[in-house]
């Protein structure tokens, strides 16, 4: 079991015998005040009783609180934690291919992308899971392209190291804010179960409004410990001035474990963004 398996069994037993405890105490205080000789046992009875029911629901109250307040504390001290991990460099020694996705858009951002993909080491980044917008057709066959020029290149078949899928956009071009209510829940709905059938170690994007969704449950799947995903975002080499949307919320949210940037004066204006120069 992890440390964070055995820190919540911890927390779950100190949240049950803190339960059992103020509870009892409870009960008990109130069964023994108030037994007045004077009373007649009935009435010495119903206010015992009454006293009794109104002790116990009000420490009822304050627990549930204590655990809320215990929960949240715990929730929010592992967030905390999962962006410092992924601020720090990622040392490993480990020669063990990883499991890697990559997020394709539209137009240039396929292109940038399968640049990329060319100078990372084939045999060190597999399986490779491509996923595009149901509605890019273009994006996959490019990477189905570039995935056959790799197998030819190193020997092999290429549906032993990489896979394609599609991903139900959030909101299509001209679509109205109304109806795109549906289509979001639908969309993230989807990539909740593409995110656990493939559980990658590395997410590879560079801009599509795609990526939102899949990076954003990836991060709240380090958060509940259930897989750990690096996030590595590169950013479009047409943005000189500022970082685009899917840039903005992974920067400002601390989603990406790195982000990288290829003009120097947006590494100026985003201080944690690294400049790797012009990629393409």
């Amino acid at each position: 079991m992890s440390f964070w398996g055995v820190y919540g069994l911890l927390i779950e037993m100190l949240i049950i015998l803190h339960t059992y405890t103020v509870v009892k105490a409870g009960c008990r205080y109130t069964l023994t005040c108030d037994r007045s000789p004077l009373m007649q046992g009935s009435e010495r009875h119903g206010l015992v009783t009454a006293k009794k029911d109104h002790s116990c629901f009000r420490t009822m109250a304050i627990n549930v609180i204590v655990i809320i307040t215990i929960a949240l504390m715990s929730v929010v001290l592992r967030i905390f934690y999962v962006i410092y991990c992924s601020s720090k460099p990622i040392q490993t020694k480990s020669t063990k291919p990883v499991s890697t996705l990559i997020i394709l858009g539209s137009g240039g951002h396929t292109a940038e992308m399968l640049n990329l993909l060319s100078v990372l080491q084939a045999d060190r980044f597999y399986p490779r899971y491509y996923i595009a917008a149901a509605t890019d057709n273009m994006s996959l066959q490019k990477a189905s392209v570039f995935e056959n020029q790799l197998a030819d290149k190193i020997g092999g078949r290429m549906g032993e190291n990489a896979q394609f899928m599609q991903i139900y956009r959030s909101r299509e071009v001209g679509q109205s804010y109304v109806t795109s209510i549906g289509t979001t829940i639908f969309a993230v709905a989807h990539a909740l179960l593409l995110m656990m059938k493939i559980k990658p170690q590395v997410i590879l994007c560079n801009g599509p409004g795609t990526c939102i969704p899949l990076c954003a449950i990836a991060f709240f799947f380090k958060v509940l410990g259930i897989r750990w995903s690096s996030i590595f975002y590169v950013e479009s080499i047409a943005r000189v001035k500022r970082l685009s949307l899917s840039g903005i919320i992974l920067y400002k949210l601390h989603m990406a474990d790195q982000l990288f940037v290829q003009w120097p004066q947006l590494q100026r204006k985003y201080p944690r963004a690294h400049y790797v120069g012009r990629l393409m």
